[in-house]
């Protein structure tokens, strides 16, 4: 048989994503929305990041508590979203999709574009990250301190350890816990944290501190603002 130029076609696909491919922002989204089987993927620096199966206790139960202790706070702070695992456009090279990220709608930092993206950088972001090894706790870190993320709270599941950074000076500084052990915002006033509670996976304690954050002279001066 001759092969003529009609019995040779090129393909015409759309690549899928691989982990370690180097994309730019457009051909990301471009392959990221021909599978719709992908539930989380990540573009760090260029470079494609595609998660692992999630396992319960190192992943799925942290992140149930930690959307449930941000839900309690979103519910009572008109003004403020919550969103999970929602991709972000922060700039030409990165597009990660964090496991929560908490934003103020009107004034803030970011917005929603008109194909329902967030674009810009949230104020608070939370990664669950399985050790101080993870790339949540090394280039995330730099992208979102670039991108001026003023608060990036990670979860070392493994390590039993939970870090707040909150950006000074261009710089991720390590939030202090005051005397009772317990994170006290600095952006989102009244979105306080029981560190130890939550770490031993108290999450009723959890809770009832955080109550006692939107009860605060703080929270309540806030929403006004908002």
């Amino acid at each position: 048989m001759t092969l003529t130029q009609d019995t040779i076609k090129p393909v015409q696909l759309i690549p899928p994503l691989e982990n370690g491919d180097r994309l730019t922002r457009s051909e990301f989204e471009r392959r990221y929305h021909t599978m719709p089987d992908v539930k989380k993927a990540d573009l760090i620096e260029g470079i494609v990041y595609m998660a692992s199966p999630v396992r319960i206790r190192s992943h799925g139960k942290p992140h149930a508590y930690i959307m449930g202790w941000l839900a309690t706070y979103d519910s009572a702070t008109p003004g403020v979203e919550l969103a999970d695992n929602t991709t972000v456009r922060l700039d030409a090279d990165n597009e990660p999709q964090p496991d929560a990220l908490l934003r103020i709608e009107n004034g803030g930092q970011s917005r929603i574009s008109e194909d329902d993206y967030v674009e810009g950088a949230p104020e608070l972001i939370v990664e669950i990250a399985a050790s101080s090894a993870a790339i949540d706790a090394h280039d995330k870190l730099k992208v979102y301190r670039r991108n001026q993320v003023q608060e990036y709270l990670i979860w070392r599941v493994y390590d039993g350890e939970f870090d707040w950074f909150i950006l000074k000076d261009g710089e991720y500084r390590q939030l202090e816990a005051n005397a009772e052990g317990v994170f006290c915002s600095q952006v989102f006033p009244g979105l306080w944290l029981d560190k130890s509670a939550l770490l031993a996976g108290n999450l009723a304690k959890v809770l009832e501190i955080l109550q006692q954050g939107l009860a605060s002279a703080e929270h309540q001066s806030f929403v006004e603002q908002l």
